[in-house]
């Protein structure tokens, strides 16, 4: 198991337990690359150069600055942003409790799990788990990290706490922005019917498992075949399909599926194989010409 990402202490009114989190995401088997010199090989090491100068700026002489105004900073001191910076408590107090279905997705942030830290606090941990689980509701808690106060949405998963911190409402852009230019044409109820028999054909479940990263799986074989000397073969680009300009023909045809597929093909077939025995009748009268001639 990694190194817990916080450790501190889960509270509830005066119920407490010890408990550590750890991020429940990685991007550690991502494929990353590294900028480096082509002539040489060597890998390349970034530097900070003044804007308006070009000299390279030295650790000791960089800085934090606040943008005022365009092209005009201030600068804020360490201990100016040391003043302000809200102290570790290493606690989560659990403020209130909400329905799941109230939390806009939007909100969710960072996920983390929650597990007790040592024996001693596995029973309290346990009751509050349990006791969300039987109410079907999200705690909402507190937490600092890095510096900053965070809100967390926290609610049972599996024999543990699925914790996920939230944005604030000032980080979200507004919707009505994005969506009043969305014009609302008159569709038919027939096009609805159709999109919705589509739907149907395609019903699932939610299985994680089943998605596959097609370009981290092409980026790994890449890597791996440059790596072997082998020769890389870059594919011819493909053709673009035009576009289909009946909406209804589309919805047809996507609801068909296969089936209009394989009339495609047969109707293909039968176009090849009518082109393939015109040619074989030229050929046999070419044939029977020079014999007679």
């Amino acid at each position: 198991m990694p190194r817990a990402y916080w450790k501190g202490t889960l509270k509830l009114s005066l119920v407490t337990c010890p408990v550590a989190l750890y991020p429940a995401t990685t991007s550690v088997e991502k494929t990353r690359f590294h900028m480096i010199n082509a002539e040489t090989g060597n890998r390349l090491k970034q530097q900070m150069i003044d804007e308006d100068t070009g000299d390279v700026v030295e650790k000791d002489q960089k800085a934090r600055g606040y943008e005022v105004r365009k092209g005009k900073y201030i600068e804020i001191e360490k201990d100016e942003l040391e003043a302000v910076q809200i102290e570790s408590t290493h606690t989560i107090d659990i403020d209130s409790f909400v329905p799941a279905d109230e939390i806009d997705q939007r909100f969710l942030n960072h996920p983390y799990y929650i597990v007790p830290d040592g024996k001693a606090g596995t029973d309290a941990f346990a009751v509050i788990r349990d006791a969300m689980k039987d109410k079907g509701h999200v705690a909402l808690g507190r937490i600092v990290l890095t510096n900053r106060e965070h809100v967390l949405a926290i609610e049972p998963f599996g024999k543990g706490l699925l914790a996920t911190t939230l944005r604030y409402p000032y980080e979200l852009r507004d919707a009505d922005e994005y969506f009043d230019g969305i014009k609302s044409p008159k569709i038919s109820k027939d096009m609805v019917e159709l999109a919705g028999h589509i739907l149907e054909t395609k019903a699932a479940h939610f299985e994680p498992k089943k998605f596959k990263d097609e370009y981290e799986t092409a980026l790994k074989a890449l890597v791996k075949r440059k790596a072997a000397g082998k020769s890389i073969k870059l594919p011819e680009p493909e053709e673009k399909e035009s576009n289909v300009v009946s909406l209804m023909d589309a919805l047809k045809q996507s609801l068909e599926g296969g089936k209009s597929g394989s009339k495609t093909g047969k109707a293909h077939g039968r176009r090849k194989a009518s082109r393939s025995s015109a040619r074989t009748k030229a050929r046999r009268s070419t044939a029977r010409q020079r014999k007679a001639g």
